[in-house]
């Protein structure tokens, strides 16, 4: 069956989807459709609605409308209150600081939450020895919890992709990673660094700007505070110690002469630091590219997620009590699919999902 051209949606299109079922209506889409053409197909279906149900549509899509800016009004009161209790929050971060940082060392505690067991089935005991012995390494004398903010990242997905190999000492600098709620609705994340010998800045700063409005020309698509704005930090480095370049070195011979020179220059390359220049966003939404879109979609993930999630649970991430388990749910996914499968389909192959079900990363990041 050829696929219904846009804004040619008839009834005998419905009919050839009709559900087996005697006496049903035409509510099933084809799987082919994306998205845009799935929404032009629902679009004309209501227009092919008696009149009278039709207006009584527009009644309650006027009522959605009403209840959109109502919600727009609520997520600005829950912004306030973020704020509100981030002054309360702030005196236990600043604890936390001291006793990571070794300023303050707490007097003997005992647990106020129940401890659960210990469990080593299915753990791989090699690494962990390994993992232990490192642990072992760590001298009696030290100060604080060496290496913390940097194991925080190390145990999160989304942090630890981003750490490269010649991350980790300079990351191993980062003392504390802090929230300062701005005026108007936006937040700065600081993330502080002990003394250091790849750059002099003491804090690096990320500031995200957020907008929690209804767009008047597609007012529907309103989902919450969107973050649609940030702007990172120069990074002070000290000479060659730019961990967001790598230095390359090519051979050029010349045509007549045949003679051969080196030509060394610095060219981008992966770093945790490039975290701090993300790609500007220009006045006109519509003139940012794909390649810039995914950059920023990814980067407002993260900043979000820092906030959210690592600053106020980072020691949550460093013991393990919350675990980064998606490849865990992508494969209990992958497991349930597979009864789907007909006899006759050929599997796919160990370790791929199916085609079709690809879990996919969110675009947007909402405040809440």
């Amino acid at each position: 069956m050829e696929a219904p051209q846009e804004g040619n949606v008839d009834q005998e299109s419905c009919n050839e989807i009709e559900d087996d079922k005697s006496g049903s209506d035409c509510q099933t889409m084809p799987a082919y459709m994306n998205s845009v053409l799935r929404r032009q197909y629902l679009q004309e279906m209501v227009k092919a609605l008696p009149p009278p149900v039709q207006n009584r549509i527009v009644a309650l899509k006027n009522l959605q409308l009403e209840h959109l800016k109502i919600e727009a009004e609520f997520f600005e009161e829950v912004y306030k209150l973020e704020q509100k209790y981030q002054v309360q929050y702030q005196p236990l971060f600043d604890k936390r600081k001291e006793i990571i940082g070794g300023t303050v060392d707490p007097a003997e505690e005992k647990p106020n939450w129940k401890e659960q067991e210990s469990l080593t089935e299915n753990v791989d005991l090699d690494s962990l020895r390994e993992s232990i012995q490192n642990l072992k390494n760590i001298p009696q004398d030290a100060k604080g919890i060496p290496g913390f903010w940097l194991t925080v990242f190390r145990n999160t997905a989304i942090l630890s992709e981003m750490v490269q190999t010649h991350d980790e000492p300079a990351l191993g600098k980062l003392i504390d990673i802090s929230i300062k709620y701005d005026n108007g609705h936006s937040y700065t994340l600081e993330f502080h660094f002990d003394k250091n010998e790849y750059f002099s800045n003491s804090v690096l700063t990320k500031q995200y700007v957020l907008k929690s409005t209804v767009d008047p020309d597609d007012p529907f698509a309103f989902e919450g505070p969107e973050i649609y704005k940030c702007t990172g930090c120069t990074i002070n480095w000290e000479k060659k110690m730019n961990l967001t370049v790598k230095t390359i070195r090519k051979k050029q011979k010349h045509k007549e002469r045949g003679a051969v020179r080196t030509i060394v220059k610095q060219v981008p390359t992966d770093s945790f630091f490039n975290f701090f220049n993300p790609p500007e966003v220009p006045a006109n939404e519509d003139e940012i590219d794909d390649e810039s879109q995914q950059i920023l979609a990814t980067d407002f993930e993260i900043g979000h997620f820092i906030r959210a999630r690592i600053i106020p649970k980072a020691v949550l991430y460093y013991t393990g009590d919350i675990v980064d388990d998606e490849d865990d749910e992508d494969e209990e996914e992958f497991e349930n699919e597979e009864d789907d499968y007909d006899d006759d389909d050929a599997p796919p192959a160990k370790g791929q999902k199916p085609a079709g079900n690809k879990k996919q990363s969110p675009n947007d990041c909402p405040n809440q």
